[in-house]
């Protein structure tokens, strides 16, 4: 996309770094809902498969995607120490790529 977002204000911020399908597109839903009309959601998402579903979410809804960028690769991943984990775990990637996505919620 060649949008100029350089002035665009963005009225609520998603951070769902770590997070896999269907969870991002689960938070968008959830924000959309509770933005009003014309606001804009900024999205930070390091699932690859947001590349897909985010702009499909956004077309088939009739939000509008205004920006979608590949921010940095080989981003370090936050784990929480809390978190309980399984030996399998130990084969999960420590760092991802980040993608970045701007939509705005449609009109009424």
């Amino acid at each position: 996309m060649t949008t100029s977002i350089a002035n665009t204000l963005i009225n609520h911020h998603l951070d769902t770094q770590g997070l896999i399908c269907p969870e991002p597109v689960m938070m968008l839903h959830r924000t959309i809902r509770q933005a009003d009309n014309g606001e804009i959601i900024e999205i930070l998402a390091t699932d690859p498969a947001t590349t897909r579903d985010i702009p499909n979410f956004c077309r088939h809804l009739g939000h509008e995607l205004v920006h979608q960028e590949t921010v940095a690769e080989k981003v370090d991943l936050v784990v929480d120490p809390d978190e309980i984990t399984i030996d399998s775990d130990a084969n999960e990637p420590s760092s991802a790529t980040l993608y970045r996505y701007l939509v705005k919620k449609k009109s009424a």
